[in-house]
This record gives structure tokens, C-alpha cells and sequence, in this order.
């Protein structure tokens, strides 16, 4: 193809003829390129770079595998020097002088576009040698009047990333002679700012971030881009879609966030993409072959529903000879619950070791011990964390967490009814809670997926190994200024260990806590206020929610409707609350707790406001009687204005003064307590002794 071109001078027209490829570059090929990288382990982050790298085709070579680190804390502090220095070494190697280097971190980086976007990009910026750029001059303030101005952008290098020719980045590290804890930013900085040395080299930077965008000091800068089955990063500032994120100096967080999408873990279109890679199946094992798990539960303070806590863990869907249990109680008030768990269903589990109140040991103390109990049993392969406020619905939870093999791994539980959970999305400055701009979307099950999070609390899965390896500490837990749990966090993500939440199923719910008396027999009747879910499932009739769908109501006589409401466990507590109090009238006339001091119908009763269940009693009627009495009597709409409720007793022969009347009342609810029927009356084939109860 030839293009005719027309060049005007003043009184002269001519006609030039050229080849359309003298006008334009030829595009490099992709296979010119080296990506060259330091990784002297693997980590999280390192696995995450080299997925995005593979995802997109870059040929990567990895240098100091296997090496120990002497690069110093770079992150926090001046180092890096080890990266130059191998750096070095490997391009001495290299002969193919076309060859072009793209020398990056990886326990920080992303991919989001492939090989053909970036060479298209640096062939753009017209020099041998693109450095990223930053906002913020870094390790040497001193040296920022020595920097050259930049018509728009960042104007200061950054040497978590380049990219070059062969022959002139060999150039540019050859007076390299430093320690390995040296500053490698330092290093390259002085290259760039010296003149001479600059444009022999021919180094540009990438102040637009076209190829480079580093997170430090462009926060604000930088959002996700879903695009049809992809994601990138967006920088605003400047209307570029970066090849390269690199979460520098302290923005590790924000890289973990922008990797939970880019470039296509998780997409509108597909959902999450990488949920069902790299799992363990257990299902072709033998339970023999199960893992070996330790599973410490830790009880800190008052909760309600403990005995529905263990009949759950009891329910757990794992063989109980691959388990051992760590069970720390902190309280008194527990024991019962506890001892009686142990004394008939311990004997079930391999091993249970058991730290009671009397040992006085607190609960960070507990936590670390839990840890060091399965990092130095050789056989356990998982440390499942488990506090006693959390209600496992799901069965197979423990399964799904394992198959999910992660190092660390939360399934996502929430606070019924609000958006409280298990996990955070974000930080704030200060290393507290922040809502990340995804978290509603999680927690209320619009994005579905498993989720790189800075904080994880109540419920998690722990691989040993990683125990025996990276959290060799003994005091994981321990902090002057931070909560255990935020301890444990912040310890984790300083050793660039990934913690996840998965929200893929639908594992349960955590409970309140909050306003939990202890102070009757059975507590946790109180609960319809803080916990109404949990107190739904434990009190109201299993049947219940059928009554209208499957025509449950039954019709005796007119105008009289009998149905199921209250479980055996409601009908038994009730009464064994009411016996617990004691003070039962005496079934005579005279009666100083109602007005008038008169009760011209008597019975052996005891009133709700006298044990303080008057506001909770209410709240039961308007919750589950009001919608039962407004269907069966369209357009009557109750506020369950009850003026007295209580329980009777009935038992023979004590109550004389009792007999056959019209009750005065517009409607009386009457609930029997302890019979399989629908109503209870004593008659005269009962046995001595026997007696019913009915609200």
C-alpha cells in the first residue's frame, strides 16, 4: 500500500510519494520481551503477580529463588540493593541486544493488560529506558530541586518499575557496587537526575502512568474499570489505564483490594473466576484421610444460646475422630453448658484439652495456646478458630473451608439484619474499621466470591503449616495498644500473608451480645429483642411458618382457632422459669397484684412482669400472634394490648376455687405448655401429683 502525500511551499506545489511504513514504527514483537523479577520466596503476593502474568502470556523470569533476603525492610525503610545486584548479574548473561527488559517488584504488582498494550506504550514515549513515576520523592527529599520539571504528571522515579532495552538498562546498572541493604530507589534516582548520565542512558519517566501506576500518593486517583469481562484500573488524574499497579511503601492494602478484581478475578459477567482453581476435594477421601483439624472454641463472656451452640458443633459434618477440641471458658456462668457437652459427647473427638475459669488465664493467652496446641502436633493440619457467639447454620462449613485451601480463610457470617460481620473490607488510617467501597455488595450477597481482606474475626480456618512456617511467634495476639484480633491481623498482613472471607455459600450468623442477662434460670428467653432469629429458632414451633401455607389452623369450634406456636424447648423453659421463681399465688379471691386486689375467677399463677418478661411476652404476640389473628379476622388489626399475662398451673386439688365460667375478655390466647395437644385440662384420670401449665 503506498500513500500520497502533498507538501506545500509558498508558490510550489509537490507531490511525494512514500511507504506508509516509514511513517509509523513497526510494532515490536511480543516475544522481544523479558518481564525480570525478585522473588526470594514464595508468597501470596508473589503467586497472585505471576497468575495476572500468566493470565495475559508475559514471559517472566524469576531471580533469587531460594536465596535469603538481605535487602532490609525496603517497604518501610531505604533497601533493595539485593535486587540490583541480581539484576545485574542475570543481564551480564543476556546476549540478544533487541531483547527489551521489564524489570518489576512482584509481591505488590498486578497485571492488567498484556504484552502488546505495554510495548505499543513504551515504543510511544520515544526512549530506551521508561521508569514509573511517583508523586512523592522518596528516600532523599534533599534531591527534589535536582529532579526535572515535567510538563503534566508525577516528575519523581520510582524504581519498583521499568522498562528497556537490553544494551541500555546493562548501561545503567553497570557502576552498580552497593550492599544489598542499600537504597536501590537511591541508586536510580541519582542516575536519573544527572544530566549527562540521563540522556546517555536516554531515561524517561512515565509521569502520565500509562504503563506505571503506583499506588503511593494516588489513592484518591485510582478506581476500577469493569470492562466486558475484565477489569482494569483507571487513573482519573490523568484518563490512563495503567499495564502495571504496584501497591508501593504502604498502599499493600489497596493492591489487595484492586487484586480482588484485576484483571479477572472477579467480574460482572462471570462472577469469581479463580473460586474453583487450586481447591482440595475431600469428597473421594476415606474419613480416615480427613485432615487432621483442631478446633478451639473460646469463650469469653456471657452469651446467649451456648447449649444450641454445641448441639450445632455436634451437628458439624466431619468425622469426629479427625477432630480435637481446645475449649477455653472464661465464665463461670458457662460451666454447666460446657461440662455437660464434655461429659456426654467428649469421649466422641480425639482429644479435648479444656482451660476453665479456675486457671485464670486470659484470653489473649488462650488464643496463642490454642495456636501453639496444633503447631506442635504433627499430625494437625488446620487450626479452626471458633468463638461461642458464632451460629454455624451450615453443616458442611468446616468442609467447604479446607476444599477452599487457603492459608487463612473466614467463612463470612453476619449480625442478623445488619451489616455487621465477620470481616473488614478496608483500614482506616489508624488500623480500625473502614468500609471498602465493595463491602455492602458482599455482605448482602450481591458479589459472591472469596475476598483478600485486611481483617478477619470470630470464625477462620488456619493451615499448620503456615504455623510451623511464617507464624512461628508464640504471641501472635499480643499487642499494648490493638485488640487481640486486631493483633493477629495487623501481625498476619506484616508478614504479607493473605486472609480471605468467602461469602460463596451461606454459613450462618454471629450473635449479640449486647444487654445478655444472666441473672434467671434460663436467660436466653430474654433474647427475642437482641437475637430474634436465634430466639425464633430455639422457642417458636418448627411448624409454625407452615400454619397459614399448609392449613395447620384447626377450628374446634366457632370462632376458636387452635395452631402450633412454642417449641417443647419454649414450653419447658417457661415453665421451668415459672417453678424456678416460685412465687405462685394461692389460688384464692383476694389478690394484691391486680387492681382492685380482687380476682373473681382464681388460679395458681404467676404474672410476667413479676420475672420481668412483660416486654418481651408482648413483643412474642405481636411477632407471632397478631399476623395468625389478622388473617383469620380480615381488616382487624391488633396492637396486642394485653393488660394481663401469666401462667397457671394447674394440679389437682389446688386450686378449689377455680370453677367453670365465661372468661370476660374480647379474646383470650391460651397456650398450653406441656402437652403434645392443643389444650391441657386436668380431669379426674390423672395421677396424683400430675399437674399441667398453660399462658
Amino acid at each position: 500500500m503506498r500513500l500520497w502525500s502533498l507538501l506545500l511551499f509558498p508558490g510550489l506545489l509537490v507531490c511525494v510519494l512514500f511507504p506508509l511504513t516509514d511513517c509509523e514504527e513497526q510494532r515490536l514483537p511480543d516475544e522481544k520481551l523479558l518481564v525480570v523479577t525478585v522473588a526470594t520466596k514464595e508468597t501470596d503476593g508473589f503467586r497472585r503477580f505471576m497468575r495476572s502474568a500468566k493470565h495475559f502470556n508475559y514471559t517472566v523470569k524469576v531471580l533469587g529463588r531460594g536465596q535469603k533476603w538481605n535487602g532490609g525492610d525496603y517497604m518501610s525503610a531505604p533497601g533493595g540493593g539485593q535486587k540490583v545486584r541480581l539484576l545485574k548479574a542475570a543481564l551480564e548473561k543476556m546476549k540478544t541486544q533487541d531483547k527489551i527488559i521489564l524489570f518489576i517488584d512482584s509481591y505488590d504488582v498486578i497485571f492488567t493488560s498484556g504484552p502488546e498494550e505495554l510495548l505499543k506504550k513504551f515504543q510511544q514515549a520515544r526512549h530506551k529506558v521508561v521508569f514509573s513515576s511517583e508523586s512523592l520523592i522518596w528516600p532523599d527529599r534533599h534531591l527534589e530541586d535536582k529532579h526535572p520539571h515535567v510538563r503534566e504528571g508525577n516528575r519523581f522515579l520510582g524504581s519498583g518499575g521499568f522498562v528497556g532495552y537490553l544494551p541500555n538498562i546493562k548501561e545503567m546498572v553497570a557502576d552498580w557496587t552497593g550492599e544489598d541493604n542499600d537504597s536501590d530507589q537511591l541508586f536510580f534516582t541519582k542516575i536519573y537526575i544527572d544530566p549527562a548520565k540521563r540522556k546517555a542512558i536516554n531515561i524517561t519517566l512515565d509521569s502520565k502512568c500509562r504503563l506505571f501506576q503506583n499506588l503511593h500518593g494516588a489513592l484518591d486517583e485510582v478506581v476500577l474499570k469493569f470492562e466486558d469481562r475484565r477489569v482494569r484500573a483507571r487513573n482519573l488524574l490523568y484518563d490512563t489505564l495503567p499495564v502495571i499497579i504496584h501497591g508501593n511503601g504502604p498502599t499493600k492494602l489497596q493492591i489487595n483490594y484492586l487484586g480482588n478484581y484485576i484483571p479477572n478475578t472477579w467480574t460482572f459477567e462471570n462472577g469469581c473466576t479463580l473460586c474453583h482453581e487450586e481447591l482440595r476435594p475431600l469428597t473421594a477421601l476415606k474419613e480416615s484421610e480427613y485432615p487432621l483439624v483442631v478446633i478451639g472454641i473460646f469463650i469469653q463472656q456471657p452469651t446467649p444460646f451456648v447449649t444450641v451452640f454445641f448441639e450445632r458443633l455436634l451437628k458439624l459434618q466431619y468425622p469426629k475422630n479427625r477432630l480435637k477440641l481446645f475449649i477455653y471458658n472464661q465464665e463461670t456462668h458457662h460451666e454447666r453448658q460446657v461440662s455437660s457437652f464434655l461429659k456426654d459427647h467428649g469421649s466422641l473427638y480425639q482429644d479435648v484439652k479444656f482451660i476453665g475459669p479456675e486457671e485464670e488465664m486470659d484470653g489473649v493467652a488462650s488464643r496463642n495456646l490454642g495456636f501453639d496446641m496444633c503447631r506442635k502436633d504433627k499430625d494437625c493440619e488446620y487450626f479452626f478458630s471458633l468463638d461461642i457467639e458464632v451460629v454455624l447454620k451450615n453443616e458442611n462449613t468446616l468442609k467447604i473451608l479446607i476444599e477452599q485451601n487457603l492459608p487463612i480463610v473466614a467463612p463470612m457470617i453476619t449480625r442478623a439484619g445488619r451489616l455487621w460481620s465477620n470481616f473488614w473490607g478496608a483500614l482506616s488510617v489508624d488500623g480500625y474499621y473502614a468500609r471498602s467501597e465493595d463491602y455492602v455488595d458482599i455482605v448482602q450477597g450481591r458479589r459472591v466470591g472469596v475476598w483478600n481482606v485486611p481483617y478477619v474475626s470470630s470464625v477462620y480456618l488456619v493451615k499448620a503449616d503456615l504455623l510451623r512456617s511464617e507464624l512461628t511467634e508464640y504471641e501472635l495476639f499480643n499487642s499494648h495498644i490493638l485488640d487481640p484480633d486486631m493483633a493477629y491481623c495487623h501481625n498476619i498482613r506484616s508478614k504479607g500473608i493473605f486472609m480471605y472471607v468467602t461469602n460463596m455459600h451461606t454459613f450462618g450468623r454471629i450473635l449479640s451480645t449486647e444487654n445478655y442477662q444472666t441473672g434467671h434460670l434460663h436467660n436466653d428467653l430474654w433474647q427475642i429483642f437482641e437475637n430474634p432469629v436465634d430466639w425464633q429458632d430455639r422457642y417458636i414451633h418448627e411448624n409454625y411458618t407452615y400454619i397459614m401455607k399448609d392449613k395447620l389452623i384447626e377450628t374446634p369450634c366457632p370462632d376458636v382457632y387452635w395452631f402450633p406456636l412454642f417449641s417443647d424447648v419454649a414450653s419447658n423453659h417457661i415453665v421451668e422459669e415459672m417453678e424456678h421463681y416460685g412465687k405462685w399465688s394461692g389460688g384464692g379471691n383476694v389478690d394484691n397484684r391486680i387492681q382492685g386486689g380482687y380476682e373473681n375467677v382464681p388460679t395458681v399463677d404467676i404474672h410476667m412482669n413479676q420475672i420481668n418478661f412483660e416486654k418481651e411476652w408482648h413483643k412474642m404476640l405481636l411477632e407471632y400472634i397478631a399476623p395468625i389473628t389478622e388473617k383469620m379476622y380480615p381488616g382487624y388489626y391488633t396492637k396486642c394490648a394485653s393488660p394481663l399475662n401469666f401462667v397457671v398451673r394447674y394440679k389437682p386439688d389446688e386450686q378449689p376455687l377455680l370453677a367453670p365460667h365465661h372468661d370476660a375478655s374480647t379474646f383470650t390466647i391460651n397456650i398450653a405448655l406441656n402437652s403434645k395437644g392443643i389444650d391441657y385440662q386436668v380431669n379426674e384420670e390423672e395421677q396424683p401429683g400430675s399437674r399441667s401449665y398453660r399462658t
